[in-house]
Parts: structure tokens; C-alpha cells; sequence
């Protein structure tokens, strides 16, 4: 990967077309291409599914429908489907029945959507048989209009990637571009790429799932926030997870953004198969050194993007814009700061409309969200902490901790987080069906902490844990729900386990008056 000149100046680029390649026919490239009649078989009926069937249909492709869910919103979709023209296959529990299996054996190309597992027997079916399999993100790519298609600036990463892409997109809209935020943080990629109104620029997240089945995408600049393993189960190994995880940087035109701090994500870029001339730019909480983003002295400094990168740096805002209407600014929310500003910088955005964009942005619910202060014990949702990285994140925000953790673990290692987070925790509370591996890494790296188990599973569960989370508490405390698991064992989703803990903290709040 080379570097540019000092002096080269950035400058708004064009978003070239990549070569075609996986393709069921010749030509596959943009959405003005010769689809009718390909036979396309959709698996999976969810926004990305549904969203792909419609784009394929209006283009006169022949299009069936398999999925094993045929209940509520699904078999509403698939009778909107039906309606123009497609042919709809749910109900079949083991997604594997002749009807499927003939429908993806017998097409020229398979839309999977994300959750589909390579080991899927349709999927297996489909390699046996030579067919295609794309993504709805490998689709929108190639529904691109053929000539002035929206650049992506694309974000991955175990843990940080929506409000990542959201910062962007926050940026980009204080340039004056029309932007949007698509693909895994929720409008799937496909509509926004279709949308009547053109966008600019579309920001794009990418989760593992997605890039093992995308294979053309050619961003404009990409980044790649942290790896650590989560997924295994999905992907079958943590190299396997790491590779979908680098294919973001495959094929990127002007730079690849890595961190500093995570080698491996560097070590991707090494790795990666870029257009020649694209850029290695890290992002550091530390100083920036050349070609890198940093802070100092609570300033936000690019060394990248400046033609005397070498001697000087420009400023694009302060840790207080971050900090906004909170009290607390997380080490892991600087960085995604970071990473935004910097593919901002990559697609030539000044440092004014950086400084702006971070400003006015606002994150998420259940990511690191302060709920309240009771009898000086701050309260706080980070339910969106699904695996031990990102609690990790969290943890280290924090000097005096009283933990609520545990869920469903999906095979992920916690020793290694409690060894390293065990001075600052004062007390756990502990739910969920895998609390019980917590609890052993909690007795052999920190025997002295005060540890609650909640074995109960039913609706009122979260005031039995924040009343047992509140009398561990002393005033300064920080009770951190931060579960280092996903929460499908007990609640419909993390933002239904987040509302929970929020409304019984709420509830203790009144009760303490």
C-alpha cells in the first residue's frame, strides 16, 4: 500500500464500477442491466430479503422466496411478494424440504440474507451445484445506477460499528452531502441505493455476516474498528471470523482505516488486495503519529489529511463536543469518533464539518446510556454490550463498578475480561442462562468481589437485579449493565433487556425518595 505525496491535497473522488465476478450471467454490474428472467431464489424473508426480492422483481427477474418462517410480518411479506409476481416457499421448519432445495438447485443465482449460515444445507446445496450466492449487500452493489452512483464509505468491527456509521453519516449531512447511514444498522442497503432521491454518499455498516457473502464492493474508504472473537458459532473458527471481518478492505480506492491499538486490524489491511495508491491510515487515543488520527491535549488531530502532515495537524474538535448532554465520555466512543472523522477526511470532508458532525451527534440507545443517579450511584444501559469486547469497552470507562452481566455467551471467553476488569469491580450481579461461566472466571481471578445470582427468569427480573445491584453500590459508584452476552435467553432482544433494567431503575429511583 503506498502513500501519497506530502503535498497531495484530498480531493472528492469518483466511485469507479469494480469488475464483475460471481456472476450468474455477463453483465451484472449496475441496476440498468439486463435482469429479466434471471431465476433468483431468496433465502431468508427478513428487511434484506424482502428488500431484494422487490428490487429483483421490478427488474423482471423470476423470483422464489424460501424461508421456514411463515408467521406475522414474514407471511405478510410473502404475500406482498406474491402479489408481484413471486413464488413463495415458507413454513418449512428445517429450511431443507425438495420444494427448497429444488428452488436454490435450480436457480442461476441464491440471495442469502445474513443469518444464514455457510453450512445451511441450501447453502451446501448451492456450492454442490455451482450457483452464485450474494448478499443483499453484493446485490445492492451491483444495482448501482451506471453512472453516478453514490460512493460507500464502509465500517466493520466486533463491537462500535452503528455508532461508528452513524457519526459518519452525521458528518457527511454537516458537509451539506445528502447522506445515509444503511446495511447492518437497519435501512438495508438495497433501498438506499434504489431511493428516488439519490444520496451523495451512503455510509455503509457491514457485519461479518454480510462481508462473507459479498464480493465485489469497492468502497472509497473503509475501516475496520477492532476484531475479537464473537460469531465462532456462525463461522465455524475465530480465522474464519477474522477473514470476513478483513474482505472491508478488499478492493478500497483512496484509504483503509485500521487501529492502531488493535494490530490485527492493521495486520487485515497488510493483507488486503487494495487499489493501487489507496492509503493505510490508523486512528490512536494516543498522539497521531504520521498518517494517523489522535488526540492531544484533548484535541482531535488529523496527521493524515493535511499536506504538511509531516510537521503539522489539523484540529477537528474536542473531547467536550463528544461528551454532549453526558457526563461520562468512554475510551471506545472516542475511537469511533475517530474512525468516522478519519473516512470522512478520506472523502474530503473539512475539518469544520468533522468538528460539526461529531457535535450534534447523539448515540443510541443502550450504549453506554447514564439512566439515572440514585442516592449518588449512577445508573447505566449498555445492554448493547453482547459479547465480552465490547463489555470490555465499557468496564474500562469506569473506576468503581458494580457489574450486571451475563446472558447468552455463544461459546465466547470471559476469563480473560474478568482477570483484567477485577480491581474495578466492587460487585456483581448476575443473570442469564451462561452466568455460571462468569461466575467461575469471577471466583478464580477476583474471590473477594461480592457476587448476586439471579436464577429467576420471569418479567420482573431486572428489580430484583438493580435492587440487589443498588444495595452493593456505595455513593460514586457506577451500576454498569454491560451483559457481555446476548440476551435472547430471557428477553425478545438488547433493547428489550436495556428498557427493562431502565424502567426498574426508575422505579428504584422513585421508591428511594
Amino acid at each position: 500500500m503506498s502513500i501519497p505525496p506530502e503535498d497531495s491535497t484530498p480531493s472528492m473522488p469518483q466511485d469507479p464500477s469494480p469488475a464483475p465476478a460471481v456472476d450468474p450471467r455477463p453483465g451484472l454490474t449496475h441496476g440498468g442491466a439486463d435482469w429479466a428472467g434471471l431465476r433468483v431464489t431468496v433465502v431468508g424473508l427478513g428487511l434484506s430479503g424482502f428488500a431484494a426480492a422487490d428490487a429483483l422483481l421490478e427488474r423482471g427477474a423470476r423470483v422464489t422466496i424460501v424461508s421456514p418462517d411463515a408467521t406475522g410480518i414474514i407471511a405478510e411479506r410473502g404475500t406482498i411478494l406474491e402479489i408481484l409476481g413471486a413464488r413463495i416457499l415458507l413454513g418449512d421448519p428445517d429450511g431443507v424440504g425438495e420444494s427448497a432445495l429444488s428452488a436454490v438447485t435450480g436457480a442461476e443465482l441464491v440471495i442469502v440474507s445474513p443469518g444464514v449460515r455457510p453450512t445451511d444445507p441450501l447453502m451446501l446445496a448451492a456450492a454442490a451445484a455451482g450457483i452464485p450466492v450474494w448478499g443483499e449487500v453484493e446485490l445492492a452493489w451491483r444495482m448501482r445506477p451506471a453512472d453516478g452512483a453514490a460512493p460507500w464509505l464502509t465500517v466493520t468491527g466486533t463491537n462500535g460499528k452503528t455508532t461508528t456509521v452513524k457519526m459518519l453519516a452525521s458528518i457527511l449531512s454537516a458537509a451539506g452531502l445528502r447522506a445515509v447511514a444503511a446495511g447492518n444498522v437497519g435501512t438495508p442497503i438495497v433501498e438506499a441505493v434504489l431511493h428516488p432521491q439519490p444520496f451523495d454518499v451512503i455510509a455503509v455498516e457491514l457485519s461479518s455476516f454480510q462481508l462473507h457473502w459479498s464480493h465485489t464492493i469497492a468502497a472509497v474508504a473503509s475501516a475496520c474498528l477492532n476484531v475479537a472473537p464473537d460469531h465462532i458459532d456462525w463461522h465455524g473458527s475465530y480465522a474464519e471470523y477474522l477473514a470476513a471481518k478483513g474482505k472491508v478492505y478488499a478492493n478500497t480506492h483512496l484509504a483503509c482505516i485500521y487501529n492502531v491499538d488493535d494490530p490485527q486490524t492493521e495486520q487485515l489491511v497488510r493483507d488486503a488486495d487494495v487499489v493501487e495508491g489507496c492509503r493505510a491510515v490508523g486512528f490512536t487515543l494516543g498522539i497521531p503519529a504520521l498518517s494517523m488520527l489522535g488526540v492531544v491535549d484533548d484535541i482531535l488531530a488529523d496527521r493524515a489529511f493535511v499536506e504538511q502532515r509531516a510537521h503539522s495537524a489539523a484540529e477537528l474538535g474536542s473531547l467536550a463536543d463528544l461528551r454532549g448532554a453526558g457526563t461520562s465520555l468512554a475510551p471506545h466512543y472516542v475511537a469511533n469518533a475517530l474512525a468516522a472523522a478519519a473516512l470522512a477526511r478520506a472523502y474530503g470532508v473539512g475539518p469544520l464539518a468533522v468538528r460539526d458532525g461529531l457535535r450534534s451527534f447523539r448515540p443510541d440507545a443502550h450504549r453506554i446510556a447514564e439512566v439515572a443517579t440514585v442516592e449518588g450511584v449512577l445508573f447505566v444501559d449498555d445492554s448493547k454490550a453482547t459479547n465480552p469486547h465490547a463489555a470490555g469497552a465499557a468496564l474500562a470507562a469506569y473506576e468503581s463498578v458494580v457489574w450486571v452481566a451475563g446472558g447468552q455467551l455463544k461459546g465466547a471467553d470471559v476469563d480473560s475480561l474478568v482477570a483484567r476488569y477485577a480491581e474495578r469491580l466492587r460487585g456483581v450481579v448476575l443473570l442469564g442462562v451462561d452466568r455460571h461461566v462468569i461466575a467461575t472466571s469471577l471466583a478464580r481471578h477476583a474471590p473477594d468481589v461480592p457476587v448476586v445470582d439471579v436464577s429467576e427468569t420471569d418479567t420482573g427480573v431486572m428489580d430484583l437485579v438493580v435492587g440487589h445491584a443498588a444495595r452493593l453500590a456505595s455513593p460514586g459508584d457506577v451500576v454498569l449493565l454491560s451483559p457481555a452476552a446476548a440476551s435472547l435467553d430471557m428477553f425478545t432482544s438488547y433493547g428489550q433487556r436495556g428498557d427493562a433494567f431502565a424502567e426498574a431503575v426508575r422505579r428504584h429511583a422513585d421508591t428511594a425518595q
